[in-house]
């Protein structure tokens, strides 16, 4: 049984299909990568998996329980936390105060007696991100706001992770960091689905790949794969990701 289960699901916009029959899942200890062009589908796959967006057709389970129903909220008591394409933090709070807030309001379903200022210090010295822990995270470099988001998300204690273009806004560095980060937390037993542009991230970390194209799913499989897959070579990766 998948950890995430997302069975044809298709939303529709009035006149336009934005998602198509779109299946997928997430498997404990992976890092699993949903590819594509801008508009391919992408951001309103992850809306419906973590409850923004209804589908119009198609079912999402955690764990085998359809979780269609429930609202983001309940999602995320089930252990599912994301981030955003856009940035979402609380400009005008500290980055410790971003992340205490995520952990003081899951305290009701979180394991463990750590408080939340507690939890907040260890995943700012885990993303490495201490020495600006009192910077108001509204004047943080955008790379070091995608660390705080990440932060904030674990600090829910999420066995499924969802990060909608987490590398954007970072430099060469603080990407590999970031992969690393990734790597150490699937080893650690905790799902993650990515979203993300930059294929040499995306091929050096994913265990697994879904391609869409125009909201539908156009490959799946290993990267080696995918990057071998001649109409995602078309579509989308180009002559570079060819082998050989």
């Amino acid at each position: 049984m998948s950890l995430l289960d997302v069975q044809a699901i298709s939303v529709r916009f009035g006149g336009l299909m934005a998602v198509d029959n779109v299946s997928l899942q997430a498997e404990p200890g992976r890092i699993t990568g949903l590819i594509g062009p801008n508009g391919a589908g992408k951001t309103t796959t992850f809306n419906v998996i973590t409850g923004l967006q209804h589908p119009t057709m198609g079912r999402v389970s955690i764990d085998g329980k359809e979780v269609n129903r429930l609202a983001p909220h309940k999602r995320a008591r089930l252990g599912m936390a994301r981030t955003f394409q856009r940035l979402e933090l609380f400009g005008v709070l500290t980055a410790r105060e971003n992340v205490m807030a995520a952990a003081s309001m899951s305290a009701r379903w979180r394991k463990g007696k750590e408080a939340p200022g507690e939890i907040a210090d260890r995943l700012l010295e885990r993303v490495g991100l201490s020495s600006v822990a009192d910077v108001a995270a509204g004047s943080l470099p955008t790379g070091q706001g995608r660390l705080v988001e990440l932060a904030r998300a674990l600090a829910t204690e999420p066995r499924l992770l969802l990060l909608d273009e987490p590398a954007s806004g970072q430099d060469d560095q603080e990407t590999e960091y970031f992969s690393q980060l990734l790597k150490e937390l699937a080893s650690e037993g905790i799902g993650i689905l990515l979203v993300e542009h930059d294929m040499a991230l995306v091929m050096s970390v994913c265990d697994y790949l879904y391609v869409l194209d125009f909201g539908r799913l156009l490959a799946e499989g290993t990267p080696s794969e995918v990057r071998r897959h001649p109409d995602v070579l078309a579509a989308y990766l180009g002559r570079e990701y060819q082998d050989g």
